[in-house]
């Protein structure tokens, strides 16, 4: 079956896009090649599809990428994997909060955790961080909004983090 040109269009304006984006990564030692942006963009089409969604202008490929290229987590050697994830991911989970949080909301939500508390592990980020928060949101949570999704987690985390004084107590309980 022919691709409709509208399809075609977009994604050769998108691969525009997520090349240009190589200006700005290099910097971090992360350079997408046209056979990596023609999968992102193709696999943006893909899951646009799964999960049911129309994404008009300029897509969130780009904005995912200014958002993580600086990430401690990310290299050149699973740049173009994890890309893929979080585009998955984000798509994923603005269906789960019933398109309640924007776009700019959910991309800091997504870029603390994954720096701050899944240590790169997407599969945390997908399958506790933003699941817990999803839920707050469903419930009627719209904390979010004044911080823009920066700090949030916290409040709904139920894991103990290891942190000075956590170690400090543990050590005193041992001794």
């Amino acid at each position: 079956m022919e691709k409709d040109w509208m399809i075609l269009l977009q994604q050769r304006n998108q691969l525009a896009k997520v090349m240009e984006t190589n200006k700005m990564t290099a910097g971090y030692g992360l350079v997408l090649t046209e056979q990596d942006a023609e999968l992102l963009v193709e696999e943006r089409t893909r899951v646009l599809r799964e999960e049911r969604r129309v994404e008009f202008g300029p897509g969130i490929l780009s904005k995912i990428i200014e958002q993580f290229c600086d990430s401690d987590f990310i290299d050149q050697n699973n740049y173009t994997d994890t890309l893929l994830r979080l585009q998955e991911i984000f798509y994923l989970y603005k269906n789960e909060m019933h398109d309640e949080i924007t776009d700019e909301e959910l991309l800091h939500f997504m870029r603390e955790q994954f720096e701050e508390v899944c240590f790169g592990d997407l599969g945390y980020l997908e399958g506790t961080c933003l699941q817990v928060f999803a839920e707050a949101v469903r419930a009627g949570y719209r904390g979010y909004q004044a911080s823009e999704g920066y700090g949030e987690y916290s409040k709904f985390d139920e894991v103990k983090r290891w942190d000075r004084e956590l170690y400090l107590e543990a050590l005193n309980a041992l001794f």
